[in-house]
Formats: C-alpha cells, structure tokens, sequence
C-alpha cells in the first residue's frame, strides 16, 4: 500500500482487483466505480504522461557529479565554463571547449579540442566527446557512449588493401536528445552527423557517418545505421534493426525489431518489417503463406498421389 500505478487501456482494467496501490491514474473513459472504495482514482487524458510527471516529482535527484570542479579534472587552455557546472573526479576538458551553464559531466568523461556543450545537459561517467562535437541544450548521454569516433570509411586499392579515409566532419546532438549506454555516433567524412531535437537513442546502437536523424524519432537497442541514412522525424525504429547505406525514411515511419531495411521508404506514415524489409500488410500476408507451407506440400502430395492411382489405371 502506499504506491501509485496508472492504468491507460482498458484491458489492463482487470489488475485493479489485485492491485495494493493506493492511488491510481486513469483514462477519464474507464469505468472504475467498482473500485472506487478500496483505491484512489485521478482521471486523466493521458495516464501514462501523468504518471510519468508524478514519478519526476517523487523520484530523488541523482548526483552524476558533486557541484563545482573536481581537484583531479584536467581543463585545457582556453575552456569557458558556464556558471553552476559540476566537473567530475578525473574529467580531461580539452583545449576551447564551451560548457553551458548548469552542466553536469561525470567522472572519467572527456573531451577533445572544441566541444560545445549546452547549457542543461548531462553527460553521465565514462562518456566520449571527440574533437568538434557540438551537444545541444539539455541533452543527456549514459555511460560509456562515444560521440565523434571516426566513420568507418576505407578506400580499396588495387592490391586488394585499404586506405583510410579522412573523416573531416563532425556530430550534432539537437535539444533535449537522450543517448544510451554505449551507444555510438560517428563522425562525417565531411559535413555533419546529425542528430536531431528530442531524438532518442537506446543502448548498443550505432549510428554511422554522415546520417541525418529526424527530430524526435526514437532508436531502440542495438539497431545499425548505416552511412549516410536518412531518418525522418518521429520515426519508431525497432531492436536490432539494420540499415544499408545511402537510404532514407519518410516521416514517421515504423520499423519492426529485427527488419532488414536494403531500400527506402518515402512515404510518410508506414509501418515496414521482415527482410528484406517491406510493408507490414505484405510481409504479413508472405509470413501467413510460409506457415502453411507444410499443409500445402501435404495437399500437394496427396493431389500426385490421386493422379499417379488414375493414369496407372
């Protein structure tokens, strides 16, 4: 007792009978007066944005770094610091960096030459910034990500080696983006890698040089972004998606866990999985004729075994 949950379908409805939360959020449709004595209600549009305000007003703030900048931090020649930073134990802040005010940057982090950081933002311990990345305001990024690496790109020779080549450009984080454990962001050849406003990118994902991220698109774990994509915005990507190079997403585009995307997909507003990635009605349909492929080989064999008993007679 003493807890408070949400309930924002109807079919969830059920759990209320077991349920030993003492206040509950609900959708103002939902018919709850069966339970209206044992439980607290508040009816809501939206339950799941409400619970989630309520838990930001309970939940106890973290401490990523201790106010003010630690004796081990290392702050190169010509940083400017904004006012009310927190630098962690053993922090490396290379030469010219801009760090806004209210930043908080966690131990074992560093930056390269020239990262700009917006004033809000969170970079969690054991974060990456390489030379000239430009982080918005009010990004946060968890641990062990690295942004800026270099692109993976290698010319062939004739011999059959490879040479390096450049990688000129660097990476955007637009406002209020949220990066995962361990996620990498690479660097453009030339130009920029982008990462648009409000985007979300879970653990394990890797994005390649010179992608475009729409705003507020979200990634989830361990998907694969290969160069030079471009998502649109509020795009729903799923786990362990992958992507071939040089390809591009229309608005608002969804992308089933594991699909294998090889093509574009402009059109704004699809829903896509499977692979080679295609539309979730015919992947659908395809998936439905391979399961019966067994009842269909019997019908088969039985259909040759009648005609073989009619023409021996």
């Amino acid at each position: 007792q003493g807890q408070v949950s949400f309930v924002s379908n109807e079919k969830y409805l059920r759990h209320l009978e077991t349920t030993e939360a003492s206040l509950v959020v609900v959708h103002l449709s939902l018919d709850v007066s069966a339970f209206s004595e044992r439980i607290s209600f508040i009816k809501v549009s939206d339950p799941y944005t409400a619970f989630v305000f309520l838990l930001k007003r309970f939940s106890a703030p973290r401490e990523i770094a201790r106010s003010g900048i630690a004796a081990s931090a290392v702050i190169g020649s010509g940083v400017t610091l904004g006012e009310g930073v927190s630098i962690g134990e053993y922090v490396v802040i290379g030469d010219c960096c801009v760090i806004g005010d209210g930043v908080v940057i966690g131990a074992h982090s560093s930056l390269l030459r020239n990262v700009t950081i917006g004033s809000g933002s969170v970079l969690f311990p054991s974060v990456i910034c390489y030379d000239g990345t430009l982080i918005g305001q009010r990004v946060t990024i968890h641990s062990g990500s690295v942004i800026g690496a270099d692109g993976f790109g290698f010319a062939p020779q004739s011999d059959g080696s490879y040479i390096k080549i450049p990688q000129m450009g660097i990476v955007e984080i637009g406002d209020d983006a949220e990066i995962g454990a361990n996620a990498t962001i690479d660097r453009a050849t030339m130009g920029s890698t982008v990462i648009g406003k409000g985007v979300k990118i879970d653990n394990l994902v890797q994005i390649a040089h010179n992608c475009h991220i729409g705003d507020h698109t979200v990634i989830a774990a361990q998907a694969g972004v290969s160069g030079s994509v471009t998502l649109g915005r509020q795009c729903m990507i799923g786990g362990q998606a992958g992507f071939a190079g040089h390809l591009e997403l229309g608005d608002r585009t969804h992308v089933a866990a594991q699909a294998g995307i090889s093509k574009s997909f402009l059109q704004p507003g699809q829903s896509i999985r499977g692979y080679p990635a295609q539309p979730m009605r015919e992947q659908l349909r395809q998936e439905a004729l391979i399961r019966g492929i067994g009842t269909m080989k019997q019908r088969i064999d039985a259909l040759e075994a009648a005609l073989r008993s009619l023409l021996e007679g």
